[in-house]
């Protein structure tokens, strides 16, 4: 990568704010948060101030009549959900809300990943027709199924989205859409979450009752009812990576303060399989939004991944603990075979690269027996180490099935929305897409489209990876005075990651791979003053280049890094 020092901000925006200490501003500017409504909302996320009324949504107070009528006249609901986090935690945040005002016949529909696929499908409307459902509410799918929007319609039921995938080119006729892209959409915040979306749809239903309820039915608050559900909208907000500045940083942070207090008893067991939370029921160390997306997330994905979602969903939803401590279990072990069979085949992904692809704009890996939930860690994978975008495909019922991740400067899910021809279904983000072929037969067809879009929506630009660093410091300028400023920064994320330095001339002093298998590398690294500080590369030994082989005694090295606290 090249190293980019950005730039200091200009004396004018110093001036324009002497009260904000010189890092924390130049950290403010180089994420482009310069205005002072920007600023306050930022460094103060005020949950009262800065989380926007629900009902500014154009379809909201439809939604929430519709919704009433439903629990009035015991219509059945039903809530489908999406297959990884964000959407399992949309679910459970939806169907939190409606039974606690009342539903009584109210149900969740998970996609199978192999099975269903994403989104909805006509087979699942014919499913829920058959029940008797209603009413339908997505979660974090929907926006792209207007087929089975249609449908629906034609069997008498009125469809929800909430949603926040890119908008195509026809919308599906739908009772009512909450997505915060849409055009034309009077929301005034477009980054929310899959699972903040369906927070918007729980806080205006709580909202509607409290305007004729003093309480709950059981007894609670609204606003005590609504704030407990945000440590969903963190998960959501982290594992989908949506940016986290404006209402998503503070919904995220606020969800962070539930998240470490959780009552939920399935997250508590969760916590205590993946080691964050004790026997005695202390925390081994706050739980942040960098330990949601390495250590929490990847075990609620990890069912949807390799079997069902539901198991996520239901170890989220449950009260019985003895089924808790079972379904904790029963992810951790998903997420330690999905990381097994995910090594396994990136090794097979990089070898298919590396024969003869090496020189493409876009990379392509396909395993015929490659499970299609993991198919889009393969492409995160080939896309970090080669830093271009990246496809993984797998087949599902005889069809071939890919995941895509991109990299900045190319829109991966325009590109596949200008070649519809190829597929049977699609869609996702400007850095991430899935799909099915159209044919098996379209593979090579779209193997040079994508190419050929890349090649074209590029041309102009300059593609060269690069890694922004927010400042050269010295070693001694790392004190618990820098650390204290930083803190205000967190939760770090898309949009506002953690910052980085760079520190030029150090001389290594030694060097050591640890950690179980020896993959990290710790580096003692003195600076000029003498002074030796410990530092810790992770995956330094596990790459292309062992680093504990390369690096000796003695070596001086520029080191860019990230300062926390071990």
């Amino acid at each position: 990568m090249r190293w980019n020092v950005l730039a200091p901000p200009p004396s004018e925006f110093l001036e324009n704010h002497p009260e904000l200490p010189p890092t924390v501003a130049t950290l403010l500017y180089h994420r482009d948060i310069t205005t002072q409504e920007q600023i306050d909302e930022f460094l103060h996320p005020d949950y009262s101030r800065d989380v926007h009324d629900p009902f500014l949504f154009k379809d909201m107070e439809k939604t929430v009549r519709r919704l009433f009528e439903a629990i009035e006249k015991g219509e059945q609901i039903t809530i489908h959900g999406d297959y990884d986090a964000d959407g399992v935690s949309a679910s459970v945040i939806l169907t939190d809300t409606l039974k606690v005002l009342g539903a009584k016949h109210l149900d969740v529909y998970l996609p199978h990943r192999e099975t269903d696929g994403y989104g909805l499908n006509t087979n699942t409307i014919e499913h829920l027709h058959e029940k008797g459902t209603k009413v339908i509410i997505t979660c974090d799918c929907g926006i792209s199924n207007k087929k089975e929007v249609e449908l629906a319609n034609e069997k008498g039921i009125d469809v929800i989205i909430t949603d926040h995938h890119s908008i195509p080119a026809e919308l599906p006729p739908a009772f009512a859409i909450i997505h915060p892209k849409i055009e034309g959409e009077t929301y005034p915040y477009r980054d929310l979450a899959g699972g903040g979306v369906a927070f918007k749809l729980a806080q205006a239903l709580l909202k509607a009752h409290h305007q004729t309820h003093e309480t709950l039915p059981d007894g609670q608050s609204h606003d005590g009812f609504e704030k407990w559900l945000l440590d969903m909208v963190a998960i959501a907000s982290v594992a989908d990576m949506v940016p986290l500045i404006g209402e998503s940083r503070t919904l995220t942070k606020y969800g962070l303060i539930v998240l470490n207090k959780t009552k939920r008893i399935g997250m508590q067991k969760l916590l205590l399989e993946a080691r964050i939370l004790a026997e005695d029921g202390s925390m081994s160390k706050e739980i942040d939004a960098i330990m949601i997306g390495f250590r929490i997330a990847p075990r609620i994905n990890a069912a949807g991944r390799l079997d069902h979602a539901n198991t996520a969903y239901q170890l989220l939803a449950t009260d019985d603990p003895t089924e808790a401590v079972d379904l904790a279990w029963q992810l951790d072990q998903s997420n330690d075979e999905r990381r097994k069979i995910t090594d396994e085949y990136v090794k097979e992904a990089v070898a298919q690269v590396e024969k003869d692809q090496m020189d493409n704009p876009v990379l392509f890996a396909f395993g015929k027996h490659w499970q299609t939930g993991v198919v889009g860690l393969i492409a995160r994978r080939l896309k970090s180490k080669y830093n271009k975008p990246a496809i993984a495909m797998g087949m599902k019922q005889d069809e071939i099935t890919g995941s895509g991740r991109s990299v900045k400067g190319f829109n991966m899910i325009e590109s596949l929305q200008e070649m519809p021809h190829c597929f049977s279904k699609f869609g996702g983000h400007p850095m991430a897409c899935g799909f099915t072929l159209a044919s098996n037969d379209m593979l090579e067809q779209c193997k040079t489209e994508l190419m050929s879009k890349y090649d074209e929506k590029t041309a102009e630009l300059d593609m060269t990876p690069t890694l922004d660093i927010d400042a050269e410091i010295e070693l001694h300028d790392v004190n618990w005075e820098l650390y204290d400023l930083l803190d205000k920064f967190a939760p770090f994320g898309q949009k506002n990651p953690q910052p980085k330095y760079l520190t030029k001339n150090l001389t290594v002093a030694s060097t050591a791979p640890v950690g179980k298998a020896g993959k990290h590398l710790r580096i003692m690294v003195r600076e000029t003053s003498g002074k030796i500080r410990k530092t810790i590369g992770w995956n330094l030994c596990n790459g292309d280049v062992d680093w504990s082989k390369e690096l000796k005694t003695g070596d001086k090295i520029y080191l860019v890094y990230e300062i926390c606290v071990n």
